[in-house]
C-alpha cells in the first residue's frame, strides 16, 4: 500500500481516534506551541466515561481543562515542567510535579518507567515519502510517539515543516485527524529598562563567534537588543523566539563560526508568533533536534565559545540558585538550565551565566537573598554557578571561597539591601 492510501485509511475524525482512551492509561501530549488543542478538547469531552487518565506533558501554550477541579477523579496531570495553565492545579494538589533535567526525560518512556499508552501529537501534512514534521516542537514528543502503542496525529496544513530530527512516518502513526487551525503562539514583549541594563552587562560577557543558549522573556530579549554589533554568532539552544530572526537577518548570527553544526541554528522547540514560525518553515538553518541530544551536556560542551543565559528567581550569598520555586510553591520545573550551565562550563571558552533582577516584588525584596526560603528548590548547585549577573554588574564565582562568593554577589545587589547582606555575612563568619 503507497502513503497516500495508507494516509486515507488512517482517517477518523477527533471523537473516534479519542475513543481509543481507556481509564487507567497514561496519555502524552505534545508541548509548547505545538500543542494539539483539537484532540484535547475532545479528550477532556470524554471525562465521564474515564477514570484515573493520567496526562503527562512539558510547559504548553493551550488551555489545560484536565486540571480543573471538575476533573478530578477523571484526569490527573503529572508535570515535567509547570506552566502559568497548570501551575494552580499542581500547588492546590490536582496535579504531580516530575522534577528531572531535560535531557533526561525521554529515557523514561525509552526504558519502560513511564509508558505512554496514546501520545497526541501535532503535525505538518505528510511530504512526497509519506514523512510528517512535528512542526515547532520535537523537544520530548518524538521519543514519547516511538514509545507510545497509540499515536494520534492531528494533521494541520498550517504546521510548519522544520528541518533537523523532526520527523514521523506516516507508518508509525495509529490515527490521523485532520484540523486546520492557527499555532499557537507566545509573543514577546519590549524588554524593561532593567532587562536592557542586564542585557548590557551580558553583551560585554559574549565574543564575537560565540555560540548562544537563551530561553524566552524580558532578560533573553535583553540581550538580544544589546549584541546587535557582535559578529559570527552561532545559535545551540533548546529554544528560540521571534527575538533570534532579527540577528540572522541582520547577519549578527551566521553561525558560520560553531564549531558543532557549522551554519545551523540547532534547537527542540520554538515558542513564538506567526513571524517565528514562517521564517523557519522549511528553512535550511534551522534544525529542530530531540532534546535527549540539544541538551546533552556533552554536545554542549561541543560548541567553543558557549554561552549559556539562564534565569534565575533568588541567588543565596554561598551561590545556590532557585530557578523553579518560591519556597514550597512550585513555579516551574528544573527544565534545561542544568544541561546548558554544565555544557557551557565544560566548553572551551565557554561562559555559564544565571542573570536575575537585583530585586522583586517593586523593589521590597532582594533576590540575592541572605539564604533560600525553607521548602525553596536548588536548581543550580553551588559547584555548578559561574557568572550571576544583575543590573548592578557580572561576576564570577566559579572556583571562590564562600566569603569572596558573598563579597561579589552584594556587590552586584541593589544598594538598598547591601547593608543588611553583610551584615549577615559577617554574622556567619564570612568575612570580616
Amino acid at each position: 500500500m503507497n502513503w497516500v492510501d495508507l494516509y486515507e485509511s488512517k482517517k477518523v475524525t477527533g471523537e473516534e481516534a479519542l475513543k481509543v482512551v481507556k481509564s487507567g492509561d497514561r496519555v502524552y501530549i505534545h508541548a509548547g506551541c505545538a500543542e494539539p488543542e483539537y484532540l484535547v478538547k475532545h479528550l477532556t469531552a470524554r471525562k465521564d466515561s474515564l477514570e484515573n487518565v493520567e496526562i503527562v506533558h512539558l510547559l504548553t501554550v493551550g488551555s489545560a481543562d484536565y486540571v480543573n477541579p471538575e476533573m478530578e477523579g477523571h484526569f490527573r496531570h503529572r508535570s515535567l515542567f509547570t506552566g502559568a495553565n497548570v501551575r494552580n492545579a499542581v500547588n492546590e494538589g490536582r496535579a504531580d510535579q516530575t522534577h528531572i533535567f531535560l535531557s533526561e526525560i525521554e529515557e523514561l518512556y525509552t526504558n519502560g518507567q513511564l509508558p505512554i499508552d496514546v501520545a497526541l501529537i501535532h503535525c505538518s501534512p505528510p511530504d512526497e515519502h509519506g514523512f510528517l514534521s512535528y512542526g515547532v516542537g520535537v523537544e520530548i514528543t518524538k521519543s514519547a510517539a516511538e514509545s507510545a502503542n497509540c499515536v494520534i496525529a492531528q494533521v494541520n496544513p498550517e504546521m510548519p515543516r522544520i528541518m533537523g530530527d523532526n520527523f514521523i512516518h506516516l507508518r508509525k502513526i495509529t490515527y490521523v485527524v485532520e484540523h486546520s487551525a492557527p499555532i499557537l503562539e507566545l509573543p514577546q514583549g519590549q524588554p524593561d529598562e532593567i532587562s536592557r541594563a542586564i542585557g548590557e552587562h551580558i553583551a560585554d560577557l559574549i565574543e564575537d563567534g560565540s555560540t548562544l543558549q537563551m530561553g524566552i522573556g524580558s532578560i533573553p530579549d535583553g540581550v538580544l537588543f544589546n549584541i546587535g554589533n557582535k559578529n559570527d554568532l552561532g545559535v545551540h539552544t533548546e529554544m528560540f523566539s521571534d527575538g533570534v530572526i532579527d540577528l540572522v537577518e541582520a547577519g549578527v548570527v551566521n553561525n558560520e563560526k560553531k564549531t558543532l553544526h557549522p551554519g545551523k541554528i540547532i534547537a527542540s522547540f520554538m515558542l513564538g508568533t506567526r513571524r517565528c514560525f514562517d521564517f523557519a518553515d522549511n528553512n535550511p538553518i534551522i534544525e529542530l533536534h530531540p532534546s535527549k541530544y540539544v541538551n546533552n551536556p556533552f554536545i554542549i560542551a561541543q560548541n567553543d565559545r558557549m554561552v549559556a543565559i539562564n534565569s534565575a528567581l533568588s541567588v543565596d550569598l554561598t551561590g545556590q540558585a532557585n530557578s523553579d520555586s518560591l519556597g514550597t510553591y512550585f513555579y516551574s520545573g528544573i527544565g534545561g538550565q542544568v544541561d546548558f550551565i554544565r555544557g557551557a562550563a565544560r566548553s572551551k571558552g565557554g561562559k555559564p551565566i544565571i542573570a536575575l533582577p537585583a530585586t522583586a516584588k517593586g523593589g521590597t525584596i532582594s533576590r540575592i537573598s541572605q539564604k533560600l526560603p525553607e521548602g525553596t528548590g536548588i536548581t543550580t548547585s553551588r559547584g555548578d554557578i559561574h557568572w550571576v549577573v544583575t543590573e548592578f554588574g557580572a561576576v564570577n564565582l566559579h572556583g571562590r571561597s564562600v566569603g569572596e562568593r558573598a563579597r561579589l554577589l552584594i556587590s552586584i545587589a541593589h544598594p538598598d539591601f547591601k547593608s543588611e547582606l553583610e551584615d549577615y555575612a559577617r554574622g556567619k563568619k564570612w568575612f570580616v
